[in-house]
């Protein structure tokens, strides 16, 4: 499978090792915003010894004619919301596109749905697997105790500015009002960690999901990539990858969760 990266910051860095790494995948190439590591190859910067995954800066491209000239059977995206502008030209070519940005803004999304109209497009905000089994866990036994108080905590490094894209997608999933029911923490080093917790008289439920390590995005994001390879052109979901989602989205809409039909625990 061969992979185009955009982005190589801190996390981007670390996807690329991922991809290095797999047997399966060549990474062939690198776009960041950034002139200043272009012309350098990514395997060399992450001290292998070879010259794989050659970078370029988006500043300096001619987007129409690169994807041709560099062709990819899928394009994945760790850097940041209007990258996506710069590679929609690739999914006119019917490159596919795994995308996982945190926070999307209404015409990012726009061109997501625009970009499946021609490829199969992914988008996740947290592509780990573990955090979408979280998720599908939590709606779950929202159906089940919907009397139940939920907060959702979400924690990351000091550093990060925005609210965590993953909380505010569980808070939407689960329909509570994103503003009063998030309630972030920023502290040293902490990669992410995801806690739902659901009150209910006399016992507390709490579902969690930390990342220990950035690889873990790599590894979702690679398996995405690999079952993506088999779909039609539409936009999808980590729930779709993971058999909890509803399939192709051909209605302009966010993908959505299929539901289940669970009893409804009494209130206590």
């Amino acid at each position: 499978m061969r992979i185009g990266l955009i982005g190589f910051g801190r996390t981007g860095k670390v996807i690329a090792e991922e991809i290095l790494k797999e047997p399966a995948c060549t990474l062939e190439w690198v776009l960041k915003r950034s002139d200043d590591l272009a012309g350098k190859y990514a395997s060399d910067l992450l001290g292998m010894d070879t010259l794989i995954g050659q970078i370029y800066s988006m500043n300096q491209l001619n987007n129409d004619s690169f994807f041709q000239q560099n062709p990819v059977d899928v394009i994945i995206d760790f850097s940041s919301p209007d990258s996506i502008f710069h590679y929609s030209a690739a999914a006119e070519l019917g490159i596919k596109v795994v995308s996982a940005i945190s926070n999307y803004e209404d015409k990012h999304y726009a061109e997501l749905i625009r970009m499946s109209q021609s490829a199969a497009v992914l988008y996740s905000p947290n592509i780990t697997l573990g955090i979408n089994f979280l998720m599908e866990a939590s709606r779950l036994f929202k159906q089940l105790a919907p009397h139940a108080d939920v907060e959702i905590v979400e924690e990351h490094f000091r550093g990060k500015k925005d609210v965590s894209g993953t909380a505010l997608r569980i808070a939407k999933s689960l329909g509570l009002d994103e503003k009063e029911h998030v309630n972030s923490i920023r502290i040293g080093d902490v990669v992410g960690r995801h806690e739902i917790i659901f009150g209910l008289p006399n016992q507390t439920i709490r579902l969690v999901h930390e990342t220990f390590n950035r690889a873990a995005f790599g590894q979702g994001a690679l398996y995405a990539a690999r079952w993506l390879l088999g779909q039609p052109n539409g936009l999808y979901s980590m729930e779709d990858v993971l058999g909890f989602g509803a399939g192709r989205q051909d209605s302009g809409k966010p993908p959505q969760p299929r539901s289940m039909p669970l009893p409804i625990l009494p209130a206590l």
